[in-house]
Parts: structure tokens; sequence; C-alpha cells
């Protein structure tokens, strides 16, 4: 598997732990805000927002909750005004690192990046520093026990997606972002069961790493991950299986 697919992995595990903490619905519902804001409050004319309408209900995000979100986002409701923002930098052995974030303030949100990679060996690097290592893509993660690897990639090529890719509990099917809405649809409409579904940044190339900057790497993803302003994290590193299965157990 590529480092982004075992990252993936690693990240349906923590999913069900995750779900349960109140920090995963801040970071949603920040993004529902946004993407209101960005494309409007209906679902069905705003992919960005029906997107992140579907990771709220993945969620078990209430109903209301989502409205909520979604009229802070057109203006109907008051509250604070969220913005995306990018931040680029490197982790151990020269490792890319893309950070999605969603924040009310910049110079705080910064400040907490900065120092999360400089806790675990890594630094924060210029705008475009490593943002060109990587290709945005649809990715959507089914569940491996629903599928089997014949009938997933009968089903993602015919109605478009590029790749179907091993990705440990899930097939990672990758799609041009045009195609991901479409596809995403289609296999849900087949009756698979999608664990997730994103449009991604994918990296080019990888850095192997040792055991010992696996352990740093990983830490730092997890650390980045956990800050309330983080919406996504992306590198480009290969992490032999053995290693991967003993750290993240």
């Amino acid at each position: 598997m590529s480092g982004h697919n075992k990252w993936s992995t690693i990240k349906h595990k923590k999913a069900a732990t995750d779900a349960k903490r109140s920090k995963v619905w801040t970071k949603i519902i920040k993004e529902v805000t946004v993407a209101a804001r960005i494309g409007g409050g209906e679902a069905k004319d705003n992919p960005r927002l029906r997107t992140a309408v579907d990771k709220a209900r993945g969620a078990n995000m209430p109903n209301d909750t989502i409205d909520r979100a979604i009229k802070k986002g057109t203006g109907e409701l008051g509250g604070v005004s969220y913005e995306d923002v990018v931040y680029e930098g490197y982790g151990p052995a020269g490792v890319a690192v893309l950070v999605d974030a969603t924040t009310d303030n910049r110079n705080r949100t910064v400040g907490e990046i900065r120092h999360t990679f400089e806790k675990f060996a890594g630094n924060m690097g210029a705008s475009g520093s490593v943002a060109w290592m990587f290709k945005r893509r649809g990715l959507i993660a089914v569940a491996k026990a629903a599928v089997t690897e014949d009938r997933i990639m009968e089903l993602a090529l015919e109605v478009g997606a590029d790749d179907v890719k091993d990705a440990g509990e899930v097939w990672d099917v990758e799609t041009a972002p045009t195609s991901f809405e479409t596809v995403k649809d289609a296999l849900t409409k087949a009756g698979l069961a999608v664990a997730s579904a994103e449009i991604a940044m994918i990296p080019e190339n990888r850095i192997h790493l040792d055991a010992k900057q696996a352990e740093t790497m990983l830490k730092l993803m997890n650390a980045l991950e956990d800050n309330d302003d983080v919406q996504n994290v992306w590198a480009n590193f290969d992490i032999d299986d053995d290693v991967l299965e003993r750290l993240s157990a």
C-alpha cells in the first residue's frame, strides 16, 4: 500500500473512537459552515456541502445541528466567521506535509501548527514549497467486507473512476475531482458501504521511513489531526507494513 493509503487505514481505525469525541463534530461543523458560505446552502447544488453533510450524518450529528451550521454559513444566523487556510511543511526525513485548516483566527492557528511541526522533528515551509508534490483527487473508501475486488473494479471503472487500490480494510476508489460525486453516488446506489469520501491530495512520490522516523512521523500526523482547526493532513511518507502494524497497534 502507498503511504497515503496506510495513513487512510489508520484514520479509518481511529474513526470509531473519534466519532465519540466532540472535537470531530467541531471540525465537521466548521466544514459545513464554510461550504455553505462559499457555495450556498442547498446541498444538491453544492458538492462540497453535500460531502460535508454526508460526513456529519456519518458521525451521527443531529439534523438541527447541521441546519444551524448551514444557516451560519449562509448568514441566516449570526456566528463566527471561518476561512480555509493551507499550511505547508516538512516532517522527519524531509517528508512533505500539507495541512488543510478552517479557522477564525489565522495567527492562533499558524502558531499552533508551527509548534506542532517543531515538536516532532519538522518545520513549516513557505506557501508553495510542497504543494506541487501533490495532485488533487477524489478518494472513496469502500468497506472491503461488502464487495469483492472484481466487483468493485467493475462498478467503479464503469462510472468513471480511475483506479481501485487495496487499503487494508477498505478499497480506495480514486477519481478525478470532476467525477467524484458521480462515482460516489453510483457506489452508494449499488448498496456498497462507503466508509469515507473526500477530495484528497495524493502525493506524486513518497519517502520511505525507517522505524524511528516512522514513529515520529505518525506522532506528527496525529498531533496535527488533533488540532481543532485542522480538517485534513496529507503527507508523502511510506512505511513498511510490519512497522506500521506495530506502531498503530
